[in-house]
């Protein structure tokens, strides 16, 4: 049973800097994608970062420049690294997985999730 536990949210000021973590356990696929997605008050789930097996990435076109999505495989671990926060990036941040290295933000063919984590960015 694959299960995803994010970490390291909170409230910050606009400008300012978060890392948020996701522990993985249970996953036994050589080729995954793993992604960060978030998701405001009132609005959809999106897609802000993903990186595959193949360590290739992808961002959503409103963080690129200031997140930067990471593994660390000996850990079993994902990253956000959100710099350069901004108020319309407070909401609750998902990780997630799927099988299958295809590189993608669309979270409807994500297999697993995380409980999520918020962030809140003050201005």
């Amino acid at each position: 049973q694959v299960q995803l536990v994010e970490s390291g949210g909170g409230s910050v000021q606009s400008g300012g800097s978060l890392r948020l973590s996701c522990a993985a356990s249970g996953y036994t696929y050589s080729g995954y994608c793993m992604g960060w997605f978030r998701q405001a008050p009132g609005k959809e789930r999106e897609g802000v970062a993903a990186i595959n097996s193949d360590g290739s990435k992808r961002y959503a076109d409103s963080v690129a420049g200031r997140f930067t999505i990471s593994q660390d495989n000996a850990k079993n671990t994902l990253y956000l690294q959100m710099n350069s926060l901004k108020p319309e990036d407070t909401a609750m941040y998902y990780c997630a997985s799927r099988v299958g290295a295809w590189l993608t933000l669309n979270k409807s063919v994500f297999d697993y999730w995380g409980q999520g984590t918020q962030v809140t960015v003050s201005s």
